[in-house]
């Protein structure tokens, strides 16, 4: 039977600065990788946390059709959101337990849309501890950074 997994993760230089987002996603059967696809992206001016988000936010919108699919993030801030805290988010018109407005609700009420039409299994993983695959999902995100990055003075 084939399962869909992606590896999602965000990078930023300066909190707020440019930043990018990247994400691995891979169609297998057992052990046997039936299709692979890469995508990347990035922002001038943004935080490392939107861009986890915008990683996961990207996964699904790129399935064309109705899918179950795991999602591996290295971000427990995406992770622990999603699966947990937006439930009170949205009991609570989208402020915190403290009254305060939800950061980044406009990428969590993204994410909640994208996700909608799937059935999710998220998995957080340790960053930069050594897993191939978040490795990728990191260097796809730097790359996507790049372009955002400001010009090097010689």
């Amino acid at each position: 039977m084939m399962e869909l997994h992606a590896w999602t993760d965000g990078a930023c230089s300066g909190n707020p600065g440019p930043g990018g987002w990247g994400v691995l996603i891979r169609a297998m059967e057992g052990d046997t990788i039936l299709k692979e696809r890469e995508l990347k992206g990035g922002e001038a001016d943004t935080t490392n946390n939107r861009m986890e988000l915008l990683a996961a936010i990207n996964a699904l919108e790129a399935l064309t059709r109705a899918s179950e699919i795991t999602i591996i993030t290295d971000s427990a801030y995406v992770k622990n959101g999603v699966t947990g805290w937006i439930h009170g988010w949205k009991r609570n018109g989208w402020k915190t337990s403290n009254k305060k407005p939800v950061k980044n609700v406009d990428l969590w009420q993204r994410l909640e849309e994208a996700q909608a039409r799937h059935s999710v299994r998220w998995e957080w993983i340790k960053g930069h501890a050594g897993h191939p695959e978040n490795e990728r999902a990191d260097e796809l995100a730097r790359a996507g950074m790049e372009p955002f990055k400001p010009a090097k003075s010689k």
